[in-house]
């Protein structure tokens, strides 16, 4: 039996407790040992235990394993008795050719907590799309050690506590003031692109929008942005988060770029917002109802991301 919270649309996870086993996937890239096991013993300093198979990283070509053997052992995991809730170990690229493969049904009977960021993208939203299931847009295992310590307490104290502390970023920008408020959608700019018109893609309308992307040119991230704006993707959209742009040239171009845009659109519009591929990398809950202030620079949460016992 699944529960939804009280929006009837969103269905809610269990929360973590101290002792619980995460489980560990590997949707995409393959990963360096070293990077591996610093997230490992991290995990464990704070009072989990982890669970992965063996053969969890098989390399083939640039991903941690062929198509059949990453879905395989994310429905495995995923349905591990043990497995309170299932951490990426790293992005890259593959999720999107593993979504055909998920089993959202049964993951639907069985919901779990789940995170990840960047290619995990493409996971998020089809979870959401098919499920409702609200998932989590934060560190993987192999980022997670390099996180700053704001990012690695928030990202254990959402998970334990169910809920999201109001999110207040010091070097946030407002390129466009206003209120918002509606579902978080979005995450990596580029794999949310190549989610159009896919059955996996979540509609954004009357959304709150946040979006990051790493190693894109200004002239990429403009060509990401106008083709959804004209695939009227931004149609309808409550408000706009632009995360970290990490090694993608003036952050200032693809903010001007961004106005003008949106010239003629009401909704707010942030950025510098501390999400993505930089040190810091809040976690924040894909499907739940925020909201934002930009008279405070605040994003809010008024519902549990967990299901509470």
């Amino acid at each position: 039996m699944t529960e939804t919270d009280d929006q009837g649309d969103q269905l809610l996870a269990p929360v973590l407790r101290k002792g619980d086993t995460i489980g560990l996937v590997a949707p995409a890239g393959s990963w360096q040992n070293e990077a591996f096991e610093r997230g490992i013993r991290l995990v464990s300093e704070f009072g989990f235990k982890t669970k992965f198979a063996r053969d969890l990283c098989a390399p083939n070509s640039y991903l941690a394993g062929s198509d059949e053997h990453r879905s395989r052992l994310f429905y495995e995991t995923w349905h591990d008795p043990e497995v309170m809730a299932i951490l990426a170990v790293r992005g890259g690229y593959g999720s999107l050719r593993m979504l055909p493969s998920v089993d959202f049904d049964s993951i639907k009977a069985q919901p779990k907590i789940f995170i990840g960021f960047s290619d995990i993208t493409a996971l998020h939203s089809g979870l959401f799309q098919k499920t409702g299931l609200v998932s989590f847009h934060g560190p993987m295992l192999t980022t997670l050690d390099q996180s700053d310590k704001k990012s690695v307490l928030a990202f254990f104290n959402t998970l334990t506590t169910g809920f999201v502390p109001p999110i207040k970023a010091e070097s946030l920008e407002i390129l466009k003031p206003g209120n918002a408020e509606g579902q978080l959608a979005g995450g990596n700019l580029t794999t949310a692109t190549h989610l159009i018109a896919t059955p996996y893609e979540t509609p954004w309308k009357n959304k709150i929008v946040f979006l990051e992307d790493i190693g894109e040119a200004p002239y990429r991230i403009d060509r990401l942005l106008t083709h959804l704006k004209t695939a009227e993707r931004f149609r309808g959209i409550s408000g706009l988060i632009l995360g970290s742009f990490t090694n993608c040239g003036s952050q200032e171009i693809i903010w001007q770029r961004v106005l003008e845009i949106f010239q003629d659109e009401m909704f707010p519009i942030w950025a510098n917002f501390p999400i993505g591929h930089g040190e810091q990398n809040l976690i924040v809950p894909f499907g739940l109802e925020a909201r934002m202030d930009s008279s405070q620079g605040l994003l809010t949460f008024d519902t549990p991301c967990c299901r509470l016992p």
